[in-house]
């Protein structure tokens, strides 16, 4: 929901070349300016809860909790950021459901990576957040181009024209998500290289700098459809994923 929910977001800003480009919590607050939207978006909080407890729970038990095989130290890390990121998210989901919220988060980043890059080894850590999102950016893209996604998928239960439509909707997604993740991983890694947490960006922030490039709404177009059609495959996943 929330990738779908940004692509359309980024989108509106590429086709009417006006608007804030969008990251999550934008998306959020977009769901409760809506009829209805603060029931839906009190929904959206319960998945995004159970989302940040799942990457906790394979962070403490050993990730691939369905194949029963252990994974690497660096894969729990991993699981566990997302949990707490996750967990983040879903406070502040709960706190624009009750109207607590204060808005003035989109330079986050700026504060954040400020605060790490002032700790020992702060730039180490910031450096070594970059790389981390751009690996997994390259993984993404990886995963999009070799199409690894669909051994997640129970293709037996999927017709043919189902297989080939998910297969391209997977393979844009993946794209797209790849892109972004490691544009906010080269950001991460200039922060720790100049010392300057302005250069750190978020979601947000990776969609303006495709603004900025030649192309921009083009190219910022293209990525939007592909965030939007990661949006797409997840309700894929959820519906056909082994498990």
């Amino acid at each position: 929901m929330l990738y779908a929910l940004i692509g359309i977001l980024a989108l509106k800003v590429a086709l009417l070349g006006r608007g804030e480009t969008p990251d999550r919590q934008s998306a959020l607050q977009a769901v409760a300016d809506e009829p209805f939207g603060r029931v839906l978006l009190s929904a959206i909080a319960v998945g995004i809860a159970g989302y940040a407890l799942w990457q906790l729970a394979r962070a403490v038990l050993g990730g691939n909790l369905e194949g029963g095989e252990d994974e690497s130290v660096f894969k729990r890390i991993g699981y566990a950021a997302r949990g707490v990121f996750y967990g983040v998210l879903f406070v502040s989901a709960l706190l624009i459901v009750f109207g607590a919220d204060e808005g003035g988060n989109r330079r986050e980043e700026d504060r954040a990576t400020a605060y790490v890059l002032d700790l020992p080894a702060g730039q180490l850590l910031v450096g070594a957040v970059g790389l981390g999102f751009l690996a997994a950016g390259l993984f993404n893209l990886y995963r999009g181009v070799t199409r690894k996604f669909r051994e997640k998928l129970k293709l037996r239960k999927l017709s043919d024209a189902e297989d080939k439509a998910y297969t391209v909707i997977g393979v844009v997604g993946f794209a797209a998500r790849g892109v972004v993740f490691g544009l906010i991983g080269v950001f991460l890694l200039r922060a720790a290289y100049q010392y300057d947490p302005k250069e750190a960006v978020g979601l947000d922030g990776a969609l303006s700098e495709i603004v900025h490039t030649p192309y921009g709404p083009l190219l910022l177009g293209l990525v939007a459809a592909g965030l939007f059609a990661f949006g797409l495959y997840s309700f894929v996943e959820a519906r056909y994923r082994e498990v």
